[in-house]
């Protein structure tokens, strides 16, 4: 079977991500970089960072973060902290409470299964609760270095909004996205996107006025604009 000739897409993605990358230069970075850049690459602190941003601003989950890394960088140190406790230090995180029954349960199966080094496959990071894809693959882009398409809320709106997928679901769009992205940027495209979600191409009546990639933005399902 003849595989379909995705050049153009690949040609559009690429032209997308030069543009995004000089227009984000003067943006916040995402938590999960800035937490690699203020501590180093360790993907123990990049997950547990990860869960706390879960259906919660950037703006919240990274000072929780901060906050949390200054008593404990690992899964036995975590452990330390009562429950009770750790709900307290990421709060407000949403769903806090829940939240830190997780970061106990991760922790214990951590120290049980991987000697407490979080492992750095797709397959071993998915077989713990509470992790989905978006954490396992911002754990691999971001925490190890190994090229991954972590497809959040932004990632996933913004790439069918502008026409470089069509897709119903995040896993789609990751599996799309892999088709047409240069591997090298599978990580550098999440960032990109989350800056210009958060700044730019909010959800509803996104900026298209101050948007550097409009000339190519089909504009699926945007009926208001500003």
């Amino acid at each position: 079977m003849e595989l379909p000739d995705l050049s153009a897409e690949r040609n559009e993605a690429t032209a997308i991500i030069k543009k995004l990358l000089f227009a984000t230069k003067n943006m916040a970075r995402p938590a999960a970089t800035e937490i690699v850049q203020e501590f180093g690459r360790d993907p123990f602190l990049v997950l547990v960072s990860c869960i706390l941003s879960l259906r919660t601003k950037d703006t919240v989950s990274l000072p929780a973060s901060q906050r949390l890394f200054k008593r404990a960088k690992t899964p036995q140190d975590l452990l330390k902290i009562s429950l009770n406790e750790l709900a307290a230090i990421i709060y407000p995180v949403g769903f806090y409470k829940n939240k830190a029954k997780n970061l106990h349960e991760i922790s214990r199966d951590l120290l049980a299964r991987f000697n407490g080094q979080v492992p750095s496959t797709e397959t071993d990071l998915l077989s713990f609760k509470g992790i989905g894809r978006k954490t396992a693959n911002l754990v691999l882009g971001e925490g190890f270095g190994i090229p991954a398409i972590c497809v959040d809320t932004h990632v996933h709106r913004i790439s069918n909004r502008l026409g470089l997928v069509v897709t119903t679901t995040p896993e789609e769009t990751e599996f799309a996205l892999k088709k047409i992205l240069p591997k090298d940027s599978w990580t550098e495209f999440n960032r990109l996107l989350v800056m210009w979600g958060q700044n730019i191409c909010v959800p509803i009546s996104p900026f298209c006025s101050k948007c550097a990639v409009f000339d190519q933005c089909k504009r699926v399902g945007v009926t208001r604009s500003r």
